[in-house]
């Protein structure tokens, strides 16, 4: 079972980590002037949709969210309203978390907001397809030794390793060398 699992989580991967690539390449044929860096918000947007859509619809096929134990409509709709309601919460938090470790409040808040968007989307979004929203699931794959599955360490180490990398990559913005002593030769 457990190869299964695993063979199953790594062609999910593959998918999204495709589907980022394609997000990156796909703009360039439709978008006049893209670059990562010139239109940086048109290829956060596409990234974002891109992963939202590919994790949704994998993590659909694939049946690896909790199987409820209802299948009424009215109870269906609620699920999909609050797991809506946690990631519109989720970008919030994740925006107000940016801003207090120095991004400008007014200045970018675009920027700002779309990058809380980006990594909503690769943190919280998972969590919503794999484990639906319940805090309690939520609360026991994150806490120390609770992972049950390989799909719950997999949530623990994607959502860390996105953290720890959108800090690190936040980490070299003040060496961007506009301060005159920090030119180079």
């Amino acid at each position: 079972m457990k190869d299964i699992e695993i063979k199953g989580m790594i062609s999910a991967h593959t998918i999204m980590a495709a589907s980022v690539l394609m997000a990156t390449v796909l703009p360039l044929l439709f978008v006049d002037g893209f670059s990562v860096y010139g239109t940086h918000l048109v290829w956060l947007y596409s990234v974002s949709g891109a992963v939202a859509a590919v994790n949704i619809t994998v993590y659909w096929l694939l049946g690896i969210s909790p199987p409820s134990k209802k299948n009424t409509l009215s109870y269906k709709v609620s699920k999909a309203f609050r797991s809506c309601l946690y990631f519109i919460l989720s970008c919030f938090l994740f925006h107000t978390v940016v801003v207090l470790y120095g991004a400008p409040l007014l200045e970018s808040a675009l920027e700002t907001f779309s990058f809380a968007v980006l990594l909503s989307t690769f943190t919280t979004l998972r969590c919503l397809c794999i484990l639906g929203p319940n805090v309690q699931a939520w609360i026991r794959v994150f806490s120390r030794d609770g992972a049950m599955s390989v799909w719950d360490t997999s949530l623990q180490i994607t959502t860390a390793c996105s953290m720890i990398g959108a800090w690190l990559g936040a980490f070299p913005i003040p060496l961007d060398w506009d301060r005159p002593w920090q030119r180079g030769p």
